[in-house]
């Protein structure tokens, strides 16, 4: 039976969605694949790559590289590319074990004038983890992702939260209903050795949590 994909999502942008995919990537020696990147030199893919540690894992080429860093629709449109779900899906590479898929910004970021983030997650039938840091505002965007997912019955796996709060983190798993895959703490630039370090701290609980 082919292994679902598992969609690694958050709040908004920079909140880590990048480092915790290289976390759970790591941990369970997946590949990786970050199907739409806009507007970055150094992909989010080349981060990834390097900073894994395992000779297991792939990455894969990403099915759309924009260049203006904007919302993908708007990239898109400024360079007379067309991105659609059906056009990513049909791109997605062999995989024969787990697949970490990165998205782009938040649930709701516009993938074209009529589909979102939110649309490839569904197309993909993947499993949803949410990527949550604490800022002023997060919790009302957590909650707010959170609420979307289950209106939309996301099959979400549960919260890596990106810096320690536990009153926060307790909150949001309490009224979202959604569980706690585990916590890292917040770092300006990691380095291969903290995804390694996450990587072997969190295994067991992404395991059980993904697997």
């Amino acid at each position: 039976m082919q292994l679902r994909p598992i969609f690694i999502t958050g709040i908004g942008t920079g909140i880590g969605k990048t480092v915790v995919s290289a976390i759970i990537t790591e941990a369970l020696e997946a590949d990786y694949w970050k199907p739409v990147q806009a507007g970055n030199d150094a992909t989010d893919t080349d981060w990834v790559r390097a900073h894994l540690t395992n000779s297991i894992s792939k990455t894969h080429r990403e099915s759309f590289l924009l260049k203006t860093p904007a919302s993908p629709h708007y990239s898109a449109q400024l360079e007379n590319i067309a991105i659609t779900v059906q056009r990513i899906c049909s791109g997605i590479p062999f995989y024969s074990r787990n697949l970490i898929v990165e998205g782009a910004g938040g649930v709701m970021v516009p993938l074209n004038n009529a589909e979102f983030v939110l649309d490839l997650i569904q197309k993909l039938n993947a499993r949803v983890v949410l990527v949550s840091r604490n800022y002023l505002g997060s919790l009302n965007h957590s909650l707010l992702t959170a609420a979307l997912c289950k209106q939309m019955n996301l099959d979400v796996a549960g919260w890596i939260f990106n810096g320690y709060d536990s009153l926060y983190e307790e909150q949001i798993c309490s009224w979202t209903g959604f569980p706690r895959i585990g916590s890292i703490p917040y770092v300006d630039d990691p380095g291969k050795s903290f995804i390694k370090a996450m990587a072997d701290l969190l295994r067991e609980s992404i395991t059980k949590a993904l697997c």
